[in-house]
């Protein structure tokens, strides 16, 4: 069981060193821009008063390859995220000055791992030197390119480890190019730990005059289906507090087949986690929901979308308790997009995000062996001396 609820600034103010420039003073709010496309989890560690620029579809193909969503959907899906205050729409690939200006930001954050454009130059290139720039650490574990594998391959070794050599060599094909591996683009095992949870789920208990709603599904691949799925359940009530039960791995797979789910449940959880609309998630939620779950919670409404409810293992509704009880309710949020939709999108373009991956990598180890060409030069410099 993990409370949520939107990050206090004061909270997070720590998670980033600031220093004042000429061009943004103290008189400014201070904001972030970032240009992201991975993961929602990756925006945690820059939750002080943050906007998010993001570019449109056709500067994405340009520099990094074909995105998995539409435009609209990525716009949809950051405005989603509890950390987030503002979204700049159409902003370009490459952050500038200008840009930072023209949006009364303080300074630019991207995570650890570099970010390159066609050409192969960096993208931050002008913000780093001019120190208006910041950094964060990489989750690690959290790669789009191990996910594209987990659809393509069909495997269920996700669920429980990462040793399939069917999966490696797969795996391998996707993120590893001709002259060797990035540590930035490839397959890496996340491990979930207390903290990370602990950094996402700073909520509140639900008060007084709140009305409880429970929702359960197993959330995979969390996309715009989901956010409005959410955002039709919390206009449910003027003061609503969702709870989210996510199903273990082995249930979802009993239920959806196939390789499903293609996150496992710690990563779904922090997934989850970060949407604004969702206050609390049980982890490992019972597939039926019963009596004790329902009055455990104090649960005024159940809410379930338009997709279908397979019954139980023993063939019983599993929502006949709430719909004895008069608290159940079909939500139909106006969205068709599903997990197997987006599976298909990644099956539909496996060729493209192949050669995306690897062009990728090929930048990155170029970047790598030119720093330590610099690093071997400098090193030899006093030396001659």
């Amino acid at each position: 069981m993990i409370k949520n609820g939107h990050h206090d600034s004061k909270e997070s103010g720590g998670a980033l060193s600031h220093r004042e420039s000429p061009a943004c003073g103290p008189e400014k709010r201070k904001r972030v821009v970032r240009l992201r496309h991975g993961p929602l989890w990756s925006f945690e560690p820059a939750a002080a008063g943050q906007g998010d620029g993001r570019p449109p579809r056709e500067e994405i193909s340009k520099h990094k390859g074909p995105p998995v969503f539409t435009q609209e959907e990525r716009y949809k899906m950051v405005r989603a995220i509890k950390w987030v205050d503002e979204i700049v729409e159409g902003a370009p690939y490459v952050t500038t000055l200008q840009t930072l200006d023209k949006h009364n930001c303080d300074f630019c954050v991207h995570g650890d791992d570099i970010t390159l454009t066609v050409d192969g130059r960096d993208t931050y290139e002008e913000v780093k030197r001019m120190d208006r720039y910041r950094e964060c650490k990489r989750t690690q574990g959290v790669s789009t390119t191990d996910l594209v594998g987990r659809m393509l391959l069909m495997t269920k070794a996700h669920h429980t480890n990462m040793d399939n050599s069917d999966y490696q060599q797969h795996a391998g094909n996707l993120g590893k190019g001709p002259k060797g591996h990035s540590p930035w683009t490839g397959v890496s095992q996340f491990l979930q730990t207390s903290q990370k949870i602990i950094q996402f789920a700073s909520g509140k208990e639900p008060q007084a005059g709140d009305t409880i709603i429970y929702v359960a599904g197993a959330f995979d691949l969390f996309h715009i289906g989901h956010v409005d799925f959410l955002e039709t359940v919390f206009r449910q009530a003027e003061r609503p507090y969702i709870i989210v039960g996510l199903h273990f791995d082995q249930e979802v797979n009993r239920y959806k087949g196939k390789n499903y789910p293609i996150m496992n449940i710690h990563e779904r959880t922090l997934s989850v986690l970060a949407c604004r609309y969702v206050s609390e998630v049980v982890i490992g939620a019972p597939y039926a929901v019963g009596k004790d779950l329902l009055d455990h919670f104090k649960v005024d409404l159940v809410c379930h979308g338009k997709t279908e409810v397979l019954p139980d293992k023993d063939d019983t509704d599993p929502y006949a308790e709430p719909k004895k009880r008069g608290i159940f309710r079909m939500i139909d949020s106006g969205n068709g997009l599903t997990t197997d939709i987006i599976v298909q999108r990644i099956i539909e373009n496996r060729l493209q995000f192949e050669a995306r991956n690897q062009k990728k990598e090929a930048k990155e180890i170029a970047v790598i062996q030119a720093l330590k060409r610099r690093e071997g030069g400098e090193k030899s410099r006093p030396a001659a001396q």
